[in-house]
């Protein structure tokens, strides 16, 4: 039996299941590789935005499993929501057994110190142009995917690096850097201002780790990135916080080996599968 390991908290995002550009087959790798205390689902978990009823392919379905699995084990499960997926908010604050549904989230970490953790889509009627920004999370954002898979795919061929042309976009468009480093400024000063050691977001598939510092006091500012591109979490063990990179800890060899794409399922069957699902027992 492969060995899990254990962590005392993991935080992803931007999962956005149910669309062409979410790296499904990877986020299941990395579940069933780890064994966490407990797991956040920081927003934009499930692209209710951009849902289509004929794409939902079962390594998706696969991800929902996975998590009722580590449910089953033991692990306490927090979905928060995002703007992707904000129609869940009518039902915030709702729990069942180790799982609940809420927008925001405190926890206590060693020492004392707390972390405070939501999505971040919250600061979009502030930050001038996020709107915009936004929109390439959609529609539009799915179809740079869907190129930039083809252009991969032949740069692989030609033994080339792989290329990423949204990050290529939003790091050279200058009202893009902008919205980034005022969407982080905000975050931090806010966390400072209520006291909070640590400030956990997802929503700009930006992952970072860095400590902010004003005139009245300092917080540690993290983003957990995406599971489109970046494919990163944060992960809190032994008392540190780490920002965890898929393509570094899983080498190209393994990865070449996963099974092919499966199927899509209709979206009728969906709840029924998952309502179905019995649970590894190890």
């Amino acid at each position: 039996m492969e060995k899990r390991r254990e962590v005392s908290l993991v935080v992803l995002s931007d999962v956005h299941l149910g669309t062409y550009g979410c790296r499904a087959k990877e986020l299941h790798k990395y579940l069933k590789s780890i064994r966490p205390q407990i797991l956040v689902l920081n927003g934009d978990i499930i692209d209710i935005w951009n849902f289509r009823k004929s794409y939902f392919p079962a390594s998706h379905l696969k991800v929902i499993k996975q998590v009722i699995n580590l449910m089953s084990k033991g692990t306490n499960v927090y979905y928060l929501t995002g703007n992707h997926d904000e129609m869940l908010r009518k039902f915030s604050e709702f729990s069942m057994g180790n799982f609940t549904l809420a927008d925001k989230l405190v926890i206590d970490l060693d020492g004392g110190r707390k972390a405070w953790i939501f999505h971040g889509d919250v600061f979009d009627a502030s930050i001038q142009n996020a709107k915009w920004l936004a929109k390439l999370g959609g529609w539009g954002y799915d179809v740079l995917i869907m190129i930039n898979s083809l252009v991969n795919y032949l740069l692989e061929k030609m033994g080339r690096e792989k290329y990423s042309l949204s990050k290529k976009i939003k790091n050279s468009v200058k009202k893009a850097v902008k919205y980034i480093t005022d969407f982080e400024r905000t975050a931090a000063e806010l966390a400072i201002d209520n006291g909070m050691d640590y400030v956990i977001c997802g929503h700009i598939h930006q992952p970072q780790m860095r400590e902010v510092i004003n005139k009245k006091g300092k917080t540690i500012y993290l983003n957990s990135g995406d599971w489109v591109e970046n494919l990163t979490s944060l992960e809190y063990r032994e008392g540190e916080w780490h920002i965890f990179r898929f393509e570094e800890e899983f080498c190209e060899e393994e990865n070449s080996t996963d099974e092919p794409d499966l199927d899509p399922i209709d979206l009728d069957r969906l709840w029924l599968r998952i309502a179905a699902f019995q649970p590894e027992v190890r």
